[in-house]
């Protein structure tokens, strides 16, 4: 995915590397600035804004490639008010716009759980768009780095691709917001990492698009790019009124697309799980 602001940062020259960033810049870092006006221009941006958009990530991360995030908003999904946008933004990746999730009042709540990579010392946001027009924001500083540009942990990026499973957590209760998780086998290079043996580079190969819909009616989509963890997950939610499929659908950058679907019955299913690829 070819983000504005990224490109801006690189025409500008600006170094991603290592650098002493600190966390009481948050509100002002060189790298913000460019992608707040790439993404919002002038628009007013509430934060903090605890009672509405929450962000969960450890301040210190065991392992910078396999950091996990959750973004909480307040309040359920109606036709009246929604989230119409969560945008999540690591200031100091090479791509700092990790992932831009869009709801609909299908979803029931427009909480997102995930894991991201981090290069470097940083500020990480989650940034969400009200159908009605507001911001509201939520930013940690996370110390990590050499996310992005380590190698591959799990996967050859040929071995189970596509391969995906796609589960509901609990009991789906006609009408209330169900949880379900999808998750896809995939490498999701970001082209940053060397190959020890060949001494080159692994070029980028990653999931660009997330797309989820129940009885044909679109509940959650994303656009991700390499700042998304290998083997991407994603927890989510949605309302089942009645019996109908949920549809996964998972595009990467060679345009391979992945598909899977989840029977749901609102009267009593629990952790059912649909699994493809093998």
């Amino acid at each position: 995915m070819k983000h504005a602001a990224t490109l801006v940062l690189l025409s500008m020259g600006f170094s991603l590397g290592a650098a002493n960033v600190r966390a009481e810049d948050a509100a002002g870092t060189d790298i913000w600035t460019l992608v707040r006006t790439s993404l919002f221009a002038d628009r007013p941006i509430q934060e903090p804004a605890d009672d509405v958009v929450r962000l969960r990530i450890p301040s210190r991360a065991a392992d910078a490639a396999v950091v996990p995030l959750a973004v909480s908003v307040g309040g359920p999904q109606s036709d009246d008010r929604y989230v119409r946008a969560l945008y999540v933004v690591i200031d100091r990746n090479p791509s700092p716009v990790a992932a831009i999730f869009r709801f609909t009042p299908l979803s029931g709540r427009a909480d997102i759980e995930t894991r991201v990579r981090i290069e470097d010392y940083t500020h990480v946001r989650a940034i969400a768009e009200m159908n009605t027009g507001e911001l509201y924001a939520a930013t940690k500083y996370v110390k990590a780095a050499g996310g992005c540009s380590a190698p591959a942990a799990k996967s050859d990026g040929t071995t189970g691709l596509g391969r995906m499973r796609l589960v509901l957590e609990d009991a789906a209760a006609s009408g209330g917001p169900a949880t379900a998780r999808l998750s896809v086998m995939h490498p999701n290079h970001s082209g940053l990492a060397m190959d020890q043996f060949t001494r080159h580079y692994t070029p980028a190969y990653f999931v660009r698009s997330i797309a989820v819909s129940f009885r044909g009616e679109p509940v959650m989509t994303a656009d991700v790019d390499f700042s998304i963890s290998e083997n991407p997950s994603v927890r989510f939610h949605f309302v089942a009124s009645e019996a109908g499929e949920l549809k996964a659908q998972v595009v990467d950058t060679k345009d391979l697309t992945f598909e899977t679907v989840l029977d749901v019955n609102p009267a009593g299913v629990s952790k059912a799980a649909a699994e493809v690829g093998r």
